[in-house]
């Protein structure tokens, strides 16, 4: 473990230091990618026992959802590969970035397998030592490069600590020197604001095929362990939530939404989302194999959660019409009163990282306070505040810091996540979605603005590139300026201004915009005016920038599959429809390609022969036959299934026979069905 230790905190693998038990599945068996329920079992404990079967005739690999798929294996009545069990706790041990992901793990192996027969006394008095040992909050002692502020981490270290609490009530734990019940009583602080927030206002990492992932770890742990029945039932009523979300947002197999956060490979493949694994179990469509998913294992195992028929029930809803569902989700930092937050508390000031609001002007004293406070200097996250830090001790001397944060803003709070009014229209062909008007012109971290989907991997958006080298903003992760983006119905729009303000973090070098369309996953692509008319299936998709474009032709995946477009100021504008409506492909593309187009400076004015005139530019509103149409203040929830109003207090979700209702007021969970009880 000391060589992985020297290459630096962020490696996020768990290499076993010797081989596997006699039995270990030695080669892997590809699970079939679904796009339709009715390719998989239509029963969840069918799906489920399906789910423990594939695990148990693939190896686990080298990823830190390793030891989720060992307990997994364990479950299913498999030798498990117990030096993984070890190389997860020497990661543990040792503090590495994501270590709260694997905690949770060590946790659900001493609460569901302590006694089990085929787990040595030993392995599990070392879980227990590395359970009293681990440090839980930032404000515990000991340096270390651990993210625990972002929205999935404090989730994972709070409910951690409520649990690690409950197995030792009257022991000190080492790190703290708190009582396992003092631990309990602050973590479980922690965790009921963070329910209370996510059911009321959503999620930060809005509608996230990554992190999505974690918070359910997380909510399954506090389901199936805390002793605390109010936080176990809202934790089930919240893992409700993402679920539906899922329900919403998934076509085909892929999680095709506009995310919070997301990465270069998950967006390009759906195969890769880390939602896949979950989506599969729970509606029927995606697979099993996803390399990093660690909750699906988790809702495999669990004893008391159980997910509400509906939600099956919504993924079978394949004949539907043409439907939209708009959501909003997260909070704005203008109304830090409303949510009951300041700017002096480092507990509020915890709550604004779960939006990255670092530098925002009205955070970056407090960010600095908690940077003193909790030792973070020597962070590795924070390496550009520990190398500027000379400026910044002068900036807080002279007081001019929230000025300098104000000049720079566009630039230093490219990862801060506030409220975005989400859009998704589905058809039984396609789905397009985005975030409307979010952050136009400022600089961009993982956010995935608008996604149209046809199926596995035959998805299109655009993005402005970062540096090739960097994670994010990457070339395919994020933006390095985010666009303006519109939406009407099966129409998007997304503008580009790509400004040469002076930036401290990641400049607009790169004076282009593209598009991955990546030509051989559809089943016929054609270029016609200007114009990329794609087709799967019997969804089409019509592209096109207000600027020339050509194939990126360089060796390597991206070769045939991105658009380039150079310019400082351009549109892409993103039409679908599906031969039901629109005919055949050729008609479908010829009504396009004839249709008016006008682009002005920053705008565009754009005659859909599906939509009628839509007019959009960098100021002003979204207009659509002369109507605004509006981006802002939308519901918690607006969809054929569901309505419910922003801040959510109860919901009624129905499809069906089958119906869902939550009410947080009363913390009462109701359900026609609960599916495997």
């Amino acid at each position: 473990m000391d060589e992985e230790i020297q290459r630096g905190p962020f490696q996020y693998s768990l290499r076993a230091s010797s081989p596997p038990p006699p039995g270990y599945p030695a080669g892997t068996e590809p699970d079939c990618f679904a796009s339709d329920p009715k390719q998989s079992p239509g029963d969840w404990e069918e799906r489920r026992r399906a789910y423990l079967d594939w695990v148990s005739r693939n190896p686990a690999q080298e990823h830190l959802s390793s030891v989720f798929r060992e307990l997994a294996r364990l479950e299913a009545g498999g030798p498990a590969h117990l030096a993984l069990f070890e190389a997860a706790l020497d990661f543990v041990d040792h503090r590495l970035d994501c270590a709260d992901f694997v905690l949770h793990g060590i946790l659900r192996l001493l609460y569901q397998f302590g006694d089990d027969p085929r787990l040595p006394g030993e392995l599990l008095d070392r879980a227990r030592r590395t359970v009293l040992e681990f440090k839980y909050w930032p404000d515990e002692p000991g340096r270390d490069s651990m993210c625990t502020w972002t929205e999935n981490h404090q989730i994972l270290f709070a409910g951690a600590g409520l649990l690690a609490g409950q197995l030792f009530p009257d022991q000190r734990f080492a790190n703290s020197g708190q009582t396992g019940r003092e631990k309990c009583e602050v973590a479980r602080r922690r965790i009921r604001r963070w329910l209370d927030l996510r059911f009321r206002t959503g999620f930060s990492e809005w509608l996230s095929n990554v992190y999505y992932d974690e918070d359910m770890l997380a909510l399954l742990s506090l389901v199936d362990f805390a002793d605390d029945q109010e936080i176990r039932t809202r934790a089930s009523m919240v893992l409700d939530l993402l679920l539906l979300d899922l329900a919403h947002h998934v076509f085909k197999g892929v999680f095709g939404s506009t995310h919070g956060r997301a990465y270069e490979i998950s967006k390009k493949w759906a195969r890769n989302e880390n939602t896949t694994d979950v989506a599969k179990l729970h509606l029927g469509v995606g697979r099993f194999g996803s390399p990093e998913c660690m909750s699906a294992p988790c809702f495999a195992l669990s004893k008391r959660y159980r997910p509400p028929a509906v939600l099956y029930a919504i993924a079978c809803d394949l004949a539907q019409r043409e439907s939209e569902v708009r959501q909003r989700m997260g909070i704005r930092i203008e109304e830090a009163e409303r949510w009951g937050l300041g700017f002096r508390d480092l507990e509020d000031g915890m709550v604004w990282l779960s939006l990255e609001a670092y530098t925002h002007p009205a955070m970056v004293g407090l960010t600095m306070r908690m940077l003193d406070a909790f030792d973070w200097w020597e962070n590795a996250f924070f390496a550009p505040f520990r190398a500027g830090k000379k400026l910044i001790d002068l900036l807080r001397y002279t007081r001019a810091l929230r000025l300098f944060a104000r000049l720079f803003e566009w630039d230093m709070t490219r990862n801060l996540r506030t409220e975005a009014n989400c859009v998704s229209y589905r058809t039984p062909d396609y789905m397009l979605s985005s975030a409307l008007d979010w952050r136009p012109g400022f600089g961009g971290d993982q956010q995935h603005l608008w996604q149209a989907t046809l199926g596995p991997d035959a998805v299109c958006f655009t993005t402005h590139p970062g540096p090739r080298s960097a994670r994010s903003p990457g070339y395919w992760t994020g933006s390095a300026c985010l666009p303006r983006v519109g939406q009407v119905k099966n129409v998007v729009i997304a503008l580009y201004r790509l400004h040469r303000r002076p930036a401290l973090y990641v400049a607009n070098r790169k004076r282009f915009t593209h598009a991955w369309l990546p030509r051989d996953c559809f089943d016929e692509v054609v270029e016609r005016d200007g114009w990329i008319f794609a087709r799967k299936g019997e969804g089409y998709l019509a592209l096109r920038s207000s600027n020339p474009v050509h194939w990126q032709n360089e060796p390597g995946e991206d070769r045939g599959r991105e658009l380039i477009a150079a310019g400082s100021e351009q549109v892409w504008i993103c039409e679908m429809g599906r031969r039901a409506v629109d005919g055949p492909f050729r008609q479908f593309a010829a009504r396009i390609a004839a249709a008016p187009l006008s682009f002005g400076r920053r705008s565009v004015v754009y005659w859909s022969p599906s939509r009628g005139r839509i007019e959009f530019g960098w100021r002003g509103p979204l207009r659509h036959r002369s109507k605004i149409v509006p981006m802002r203040e939308f519901p918690r929830y607006d969809s054929r299934y569901t309505k419910a109003p922003f801040p959510l207090e109860r919901i009624r979700v129905q499809c069906g026979d089958e119906w869902l209702q939550l009410d947080w007021v009363e913390a009462e969970r109701l359900a026609s069905r609960l599916v495997g009880a």
